[in-house]
């Protein structure tokens, strides 16, 4: 009982705090997306490491550059305008590649080839990926648009959890989720998808309301695969939460696992369909 009522608070606070700065944007917003960016590339690198050196609080030089990197690419959303954000972004990946090649040669063999790669992959998949959802925010119609994102990820999450508890028969991934099954998935796909065409019907968006429904049914089934691949980390790396920042939730990883994949879809969904 203990452990659920600290899950609960903590989903209070977390649902008020993000609520908050999706609904005002602007530097709050990206604010919170830098700090989860910044923290969710240290779960990142975290779990990379060696179990016995895992609890390391030091960065090393190509840790400290992916942190650099992900500072620009948030600094950049603030400088840049709309137009020229993604060139930027793309110079701003090339750049830190380029730092982590220097550094992978200048410190050979101090560095594996492996841990090159994790860094500029934990950049992209954390702080790119994050960052959208600050950008979403902040197009035209970006605090409706905004919502699509955890309706896909979040709603889905529960709406399988639920399907799965009733009606799960067939495992989806025994291997990696044993827990989680085809009835599941479907399920949170379908509610994600009935939410958002709800959601479409309260707002103005778009030519109908089909179109979030079809942007939440299509980021619902991205956002499962976002959270599997998150699952199939933490086991690769034997570890069974990310983080402890959000009590008995884990990390930010842990709790933005969906987020992260679907954050990007929505953005792309909503440039061809608003």
């Amino acid at each position: 009982m203990a452990g659920f009522r600290t899950r609960a608070l903590s989903a209070v606070v977390l649902v008020a705090v993000l609520g908050s700065a999706l609904f005002i944007g602007d530097y709050y917003l990206w604010g919170l997306m830098f700090f989860a960016s910044v923290k969710g590339l240290y779960e990142f690198m975290r779990a990379m490491r060696d179990p016995e050196n895992r609890d390391d609080m030091k960065p090393d030089a190509l840790e400290i550059f992916g942190y650099i990197g992900v500072a620009a690419i948030y600094v950049t959303l603030l400088l840049v305008s709309q137009e020229g954000q993604f060139v930027f972004i793309f110079y701003t990946l090339i750049v830190l590649l380029i730092a982590l090649m220097i550094i992978y040669v200048l410190q050979f063999p101090k560095y594996s080839t492996t841990k090159m790669m994790q860094v500029f992959f934990g950049v992209i998949y954390v702080g790119v990926m994050l960052s959208f959802v600050y950008l979403t925010r902040m197009e035209r119609d970006g605090l409706k648009l905004v919502w699509l994102i955890f309706i896909a990820s979040w709603v889905c999450d529960t709406c399988a959890y639920i399907s799965g508890m009733l009606l799960g028969r067939h495992k989806l991934t025994p291997a990696l989720s044993p827990k989680k099954s085809v009835e599941g998935a479907i399920g949170g796909v379908v509610g994600a998808t009935v939410v958002g065409f709800l959601y479409g019907m309260l707002i103005e968006l778009g030519d109908a309301s089909w179109v979030p429904a079809v942007i939440c049914g299509v980021g619902a089934v991205i956002s499962q695969f976002g959270d599997l691949t998150a699952s199939a980390i933490k086991r690769n790396h034997d570890i069974k939460d990310f983080g402890r920042l959000i009590p008995g939730h884990g990390g930010i990883l842990d709790r933005f696992d969906s987020v992260i994949v679907t954050a990007p879809i929505v953005f792309i969904l909503s440039q061809i369909f608003v």
